[in-house]
């Protein structure tokens, strides 16, 4: 992964666990006493309709263009971030706090309400078409909104696949933003147990287990202890696994729990639980 794809990504986890600050100050905003009505309620809908506010500069916090109709100004922060040994600003949306345990600074008037999709074009030249520019704009609203890890995490290896120049066609399919956990069988030392014995993932993602050590293994699932519409048959290995590095792959597309044992080694308690939400 380029440097350029994990400054997005960090910084759009920092600003996410902003979320809370970010929607009171959406509720909070006012009218400004000297433009008429008509023109602000314009003006309101033009700001829902554009792209997030969320804006941060991913290599050094630049002047951007200023907004089209003026309000009240409200304080706008500099996340000051140490990159490779190298101080960066992050320019966080108006209003919002600085994050507990950073550094922030004041940014200047001129660059406090530049949008998120100006400063990825200043940066990376994006040439999105409409209909990725809002892929990614929605992306990068679940990244700040959704209080679900999965949603989150999909919207946010999305949004940067798009940041980085893919198409949407790429980056839409299921496949793209899916995982795949890894779970050995048997240790170094010699224990009979998968490691780790839980595993947490989301649908979509997939399940490796590896043999380690001890070997034969299999996994072979609890049918009285799967998500309903499940086939206890389907999911488990058929045979065995007895050489160290072998591996069994499987792919898994229901939430729920999935409770699984290694069959030659149960009675030693060689047992393994799957959350996938």
């Amino acid at each position: 992964m380029s440097t350029s794809i994990k400054l997005i990504i960090s910084a759009l986890l920092l600003t996410s666990g902003a979320a809370d600050s970010l929607r009171g100050h959406e509720a909070a905003k006012s009218m400004s006493e000297h433009e008429p009505k008509k023109s602000m309620k314009k003006h309101e809908h033009m700001q829902k309709d554009a792209f997030p506010a969320l804006t941060f500069d991913l290599v050094e916090a630049a002047p951007l263009a200023a907004p089209a109709l003026v309000e009240e100004e409200e304080e706008a922060l500099d996340l000051e971030m140490n990159i490779d040994g190298e101080r960066r600003l992050f320019p966080l949306l108006p209003g919002t706090k600085c994050p507990s345990g950073h550094k922030c600074r004041t940014r200047p008037a001129h660059t406090r309400a530049a949008p998120l999709m100006n400063a990825l074009n200043k940066k990376f030249h994006m040439n999105l078409d409409l209909a990725e520019a809002n892929a990614l704009n929605n992306n990068l609203k679940s990244v700040v909104e959704s209080d679900e890890y999965c949603a989150r995490r999909v919207a946010m290896t999305r949004a940067a696949g798009l940041a980085a120049g893919l198409a949407l066609s790429v980056v839409g399919a299921p496949a793209y933003a899916a995982e795949t956990k890894t779970v050995m069988m048997g240790t170094e030392s010699g224990q009979l147990v998968f490691e780790p014995a839980k595993t947490k993932l989301c649908k979509g993602d997939s399940v490796s287990w590896v043999i380690v050590k001890g070997g034969p293994h299999n996994v072979v699932f609890d049918e009285d202890n799967i998500p309903g519409g499940t086939s206890q048959e389907a999911l488990s290995m058929d045979g065995q696994l007895g050489e160290e590095g072998e591996t069994f792959t499987k792919q898994f597309d229901v939430a729920g729990n999935y409770g699984y044992y290694c069959e030659p080694h149960r009675s030693a308690g060689m047992v393994g639980e799957l959350v996938v939400a």
